[in-house]
């Protein structure tokens, strides 16, 4: 005979589970937003940024954040050599992704 399932432990161990899943989100985040050295922004401009970036329509302006970002995570793969480009003046990215000077 086959042992019932305990339906009551299989839904507390889900609960866990996306309790845990959304605690790394948030932890990520903040470890995303200190690696970007946006930390020392304050949380509404922060907030302000971010809502403007999920408004935006223009698929060209999003594509070019997108390389931009996919860009910083090589940089900090190789040891973080490619984050300071950020301090030299204009923070237009080009067509490859990078800052341009």
């Amino acid at each position: 005979m086959r042992k019932p399932r305990d339906f009551d432990s299989e839904l507390k161990a889900l609960a866990d589970k996306a309790r845990q899943l959304k605690e790394r989100r948030v932890q990520q985040l903040g470890e995303l937003v200190i690696a970007c050295r946006a930390d020392a922004t304050d949380a509404e401009t922060l907030a302000g940024a971010l809502l403007v970036i999920a408004e935006t329509d223009d698929a060209a302006r999003k594509e070019s954040w997108r390389k931009r970002g996919a860009t910083f995570f090589q940089g900090n793969a190789r040891g973080r050599t490619a984050g300071t480009d950020r301090d030299k003046g204009s923070t237009t990215p080009n067509d490859s992704g990078a800052v341009s000077a």
